[in-house]
Order: structure tokens, then sequence, then C-alpha cells
């Protein structure tokens, strides 16, 4: 969430939603740092719940104005929002009548953030006027948005006012995703607000990753047990379903069932078919043909939880493709309770996972997590594949700034030793760069400032702050 300040005119670029530990979400229930009342306008550059997750909040509070956004960003922001809600008012029926239970005063257990009518007001304010490469005007202020290869419909911003060119990324896809085309290269600009949350890393070459996958798949049969994989239900899924689809009618793993235990994940699907010229050459034409490019033949949709928990009674091996992609939350914490502690299971991470949540502490290693009130041992076997990413890493976000001249750039959605590592690389290259401090306004155009930093700089904002969960 960013407040742009150009010519007495207040624009929002995204309004996310915290999600990670207790700590940040804690900070979901602080006081908006804005005026909502001073507000002119609202741009998504994307759908993923950390972009559009306060929405409703915002207009919960009284925004009133327009939510500009691409096609695809407000089908799916839909979805997103309308699921987050439901989830919020689930959590809180469930924390009221554990507090019940304790003795505790209903007034001492927080209200939602909002409801389903709250989603549907935000909804009503949405306005999907903005085309790639085509110029619109916002609040006075000329707006371009551009393809960022991220996940559907996401666009990277060039904003443009009579003294400066800005831009800002949202999140910028990986050049070799296995799905969506890639970014289009940005004009110069005069600063670029940049996302860094893979900064400090490369991802492996998409056959590499592909054959990672693959040989995981292999193994993990062989065990017998479950394979569960996490996964965010936008983009994400898509992918995996895929690239198992190919793997499959290629032979090269066995056609076991595959469970898409994740109703959010198959009302997202359908956005693929609508929007699908976003995507890579060979998905694109299926989807021509009338295929089914994210339908393995052995594909199951589960739909009701019922029918989740009859899962775990299946016997033998199983994928099952659940939410969330950081098993903070949804589906994929039952099949973590019931499966996580038998040898015999396999669990793949192909998500992001931050260091404070129940996949970072899996993935690194615990031997015991806490699932759904519960302590359980961690003896399945865990595969990391990392490039399956849908967020650039250093050599894409290098590219990027490649074409843009020579622009101040200002580090932003990245844990702070990553942005921190990745500002020698930029210097190296001639471009100056800082890390934008937490909750605090900076001058994106000023000249300079003493000993190159801004007023307020906060060096090493709250580990993980950028509290990357929609991707």
């Amino acid at each position: 969430m960013h407040l742009l300040t150009l010519n007495g005119r207040q624009v929002l670029i995204d309004c996310g939603l915290f999600q990670g530990n207790d700590e940040l979400e804690a900070r979901n229930r602080e006081p908006l740092p804005l005026d909502v009342a001073g507000l002119d306008a609202v741009i998504l550059t994307h759908a993923h719940l950390d972009h559009v997750g306060r929405l409703p909040l915002l207009v919960k509070l009284g925004y009133r104005g327009p939510v500009h956004c691409t096609e695809p960003t407000a089908a799916l922001a839909e979805t997103v929002l309308l699921d987050s809600a439901r989830l919020q008012v689930d959590g809180y029926r469930h924390d009221l009548r554990r507090a019940r239970r304790q003795g505790i005063p209903d007034d001492q257990v927080p209200l939602p953030l909002y409801e389903e009518e709250d989603v549907h007001r935000a909804l009503a304010l949405l306005r999907p006027d903005l085309r790639f490469g085509e110029t619109a005007q916002v609040a006075g202020l000329r707006v371009t948005p551009q393809r960022a290869g991220h996940i559907l419909g996401s666009a990277y911003l060039l904003i443009e006012s009579r003294d400066v060119r800005l831009i800002m990324s949202g999140d910028l896809g990986n050049r070799e995703s296995g799905l969506q085309l890639d970014f289009t290269p940005p004009p110069h600009a005069d600063a670029a607000v940049l996302e860094s949350t893979y900064a400090n890393r490369t991802h492996r070459a998409w056959e590499a990753t592909r054959a990672e996958f693959r040989d995981a798949l292999r193994e993990s049969v062989r065990q017998g047990g479950k394979i569960l994989i996490p996964s965010f239900a936008i983009e994400r899924t898509q992918t995996i379903l895929h690239t198992i689809k190919e793997l499959m009618d290629a032979g090269e793993v066995p056609r076991i069932p595959v469970f898409l235990d994740s109703p959010m994940a198959a009302r997202a699907t359908h956005e693929y078919f609508e929007f699908g010229d976003e995507l890579i050459p060979e998905v694109r034409s299926a989807l021509r043909a009338g295929e089914d490019p994210f339908r393995p033949s052995t594909l199951h949709v589960v739909p009701t939880s019922a029918e989740s928990q009859r899962i775990n009674r299946y016997d033998g091996p199983a994928i099952i493709l659940a939410g969330n992609g950081m098993m903070t939350g949804g589906r994929i914490q039952h099949h973590l309770k019931h499966h996580l502690w038998k040898p015999s299971t396999s669990l793949i991470s192909v998500s992001y996972q931050s260091p404070s949540s129940l996949g970072g502490r899996i993935v690194t290693g615990a031997d015991h997590v806490r699932v759904m009130g519960e302590d359980i041992a961690v003896r399945a076997h865990v595969h990391t594949i990392g490039g399956f990413s849908a967020h650039a890493d250093q050599d894409d976000l290098l590219a990027f700034l490649s074409t843009a001249g020579t622009p101040h750039v200002w580090l932003v959605h990245g844990e702070p030793d990553v942005m921190d590592s990745f500002l020698p690389v930029l210097a190296a290259r001639g471009l100056k760069g800082d890390i934008v401090p937490d909750r605090q306004p900076v001058d994106l155009t000023g000249p300079g400032y003493p000993d190159g930093r801004p007023p307020g700089f906060v060096p090493t904002p709250p580990r993980g702050a950028h509290a990357e969960a929609g991707e």
C-alpha cells in the first residue's frame, strides 16, 4: 500500500492485507496511515490479497472514489475478497466459540475486519478501465499500465505528471514462467518504486525446475503416501496443474489421483479461459482449441469441507493441491495435521515461504510445528522447488531496469536483508537505490539528501514487513 502525492493529488497504489505471524496480522487492525477522505483515486496493480486485501476496509472507513484496475484484476479481486471475508467471518465465529468456553466476554473477541457486504461495496467502486499500453487519466495524472507478467491482469504503472515520470512496479513476473508472458520493458523514468522479493537470488531455469518437480513426484509416488502441495490459488495452482498434466500426458509421472482442494483456485481458473491472451503460446493455443490445459486426466475438484476430509481416508498415493501457499490457513492445514507426521508423506513446497509462516518453519527444518492447535511432528519428506516463483529474481529485476535509464530506485516489498544486499548491486550498475522506510513518507523526486538518506530513513524495517502472502 503506497500513497503517492503529486501535484496536490493523492493516489493510493494498492491496499493490501498483512498475512503471516500474529504480529504482522495485528497491523491490519492499526489505523490506516492516511486520510481516507483526502484520497482522489486508488489503483490496483493486481489481485493478490497482499495488494487488494484491505480495500473493503478502506471503503468501510468512508472511501467512495474510483478504484482503477485491469479487467482480469477486477474479476479475480471479486474471488479473492469474497474468500477473504468468508475466512474472517469463519475465524471470528471459531474464536467466539472458544472464548465463550473459556468465559471470555464476547466484546473481547476482535470482530472481522470486514464482511461480505463490505466486499460488495468495494467491488462496486472498481473501474476496470486500465489496458496494457494505453494511457488513462487518473486524478489529473497520466497513467499507463504495462504487462508485469506476475499473474493474470498484473500491471506495472508508468505515472506521469508535468514534473516527473515514475514507475510503480507492483509485482514483476519471472521471465521463465511456465504460464505468463514476460513483462513489457519499461521506458525511461526519473524514479522507480521496485519490488524486491527475490532481489538476492536467481531462480532455476524452467526446464531444470520442471525436471526437479518431476523427480520429486516420482520419488513421492514410490513412498506410497500422500503428496501435499500447498499452493496459492491464483497463478501458482494453474501453473502446477498445467505442469502435472504435461508430465502425466508424456508418461513422465504415473497417473495417480490429483485432488484440487481449493474452491477459490477452481473459481480463479475459470478466469484463465476468459483472459488467455496473457499466457504463453502453448497454453494460449490449447485454450483457443477448446482444450483445458489445467485439467490432468485424474483431476478431482473438491468443493466442500466434508469431501476434503474424506480425501484423508483415500488409500494409496495421491496429489493433494490445497491452499494456502504459506500454510498459514486454508484446507492444507487439515491435510498437514493428518499426514505431516507420516514418513510416507511428501510435502512439495512450490511457493514463497515467509520466515515467520508455518510453511517457512517446515521448509527450514523444524522437527515439530503447531497445526490447528496441535503439536505435529515433521516426518514427511520435504521438497522445496523455488523455480515456480511468479516473482522476478535478481536477473529479472536488473533486466527490467536496463531499459528505464537511470531512475532513482526505491526498494519495497522485500525482506530487509534482501533489500540491503541489492543496494550495492544497483550501485555497481550506476543506479542510486534506497529502501522505502516502513510507514514513513519519502520524496521520490527530491534532488538529494545529506548523507544520501531522506529524513526519517529507517535502515532496517521490521522483518517480514512486506508480508508476501498473496503471491
